[in-house]
């Protein structure tokens, strides 16, 4: 019994990342309509600055925030000088996101070369968490619960602010919320840019879990993309719903069919939208 409670709790700690970078996913595409390929590329870069930030000053919290906020200044960045100008046409979007993937993989390989790196964990979260016969790491604990803290955040603002008012205003109707004197243009480069930060996040909080190493951004985008679809696109529940569901499934199709790991992730994904194309708690 143990050994499969530690399997799903693997599941959850793994499905903790898998939120923080697809609810930035899904808050891009669900606001801006933007299927962002660089996702992925955001997810590794904060995983690398971190990692950088934690071996120059042994702080766990200043690396932390370096890496999530390196990446909301880039994402800002890319927002405001390159994806702007394609609002709403998807295939350039798609093409431009891919091209900057491609060239943050090659800037990362660069700088940090090919050697996967690990970050080191704080003392305080450090070991394993002793219950009588169950034992399971801190920091995996740690991983669930700060996805836990994200998503209620997430949605406080989202459902019980003036920000999030404007935010489902936008997505139902652009044109009337730009009518009623909001500021469309902030808003979007503002909401990329926290899409952005929740990726960075999740790389430098996974930093210590799965470390950083050249094709992580490819790695875990595909990942990403199942979590949102069999959620639901635009759906910040759903992108929970999802997380949940590919983590538990991966860490259970490891241990019991390693084999065939991608196949336990992507045929119940086939499955959901064959009968819900729109995904659990996408919108019909």
């Amino acid at each position: 019994m143990t050994i499969w409670v530690t399997h799903v709790l693997n599941g959850l700690s793994f499905g903790a990342l898998l939120f923080l970078l697809s609810s930035g996913f899904t808050l891009a595409f669900g606001l801006m309509k933007i299927i962002n390929i660089a996702h992925g590329s955001f997810y590794m870069l904060g995983a690398y600055v971190s990692v950088s930030i934690m071996l120059a000053t042994g702080n766990f919290a200043v690396a932390i925030g370096a890496g999530a906020f390196t990446v909301l200044i880039f994402a800002i960045v890319l927002e405001e000088v390159l994806l702007r100008r394609y609002h709403l046409r998807d295939l350039p979007q798609i093409l431009l996101t891919m091209g900057v993937a491609f060239i943050v993989s090659r800037v990362c390989l660069i700088i940090w070369g090919g050697d996967p790196l690990v970050m080191r964990t704080p003392s305080w979260l450090s070991g394993p968490l002793i219950f009588g016969d169950f034992v399971f790491p801190k920091y995996r604990i740690f991983l669930i619960v700060a996805a836990a803290v994200v998503g209620l955040l997430l949605w406080l603002v989202l459902e019980r602010s003036r920000i999030g008012a404007y935010v489902r205003a936008c997505v139902d109707d652009e044109e009337m919320a730009a009518a009623m004197k909001i500021n469309t243009r902030a808003l979007f480069t503002g909401m990329f840019g926290f899409s952005g930060l929740l990726a960075g996040l999740g790389g430098a909080i996974g930093a210590p879990y799965i470390g950083a190493y050249p094709g992580l951004d490819f790695n875990i985008l595909p990942l990403a993309l199942v979590v949102v679809i069999v959620g639901g696109l635009g759906s910040l529940a759903g992108a929970a719903v999802g997380s949940v569901f590919v983590g538990i499934i991966d860490s259970l199709g490891k241990a019991l069919f390693p084999e065939l790991s991608y196949f336990t992730i992507f045929v119940p994904m086939i499955v959901i939208l064959a009968i819900r194309p729109t995904g659990l708690l996408g919108r019909e």
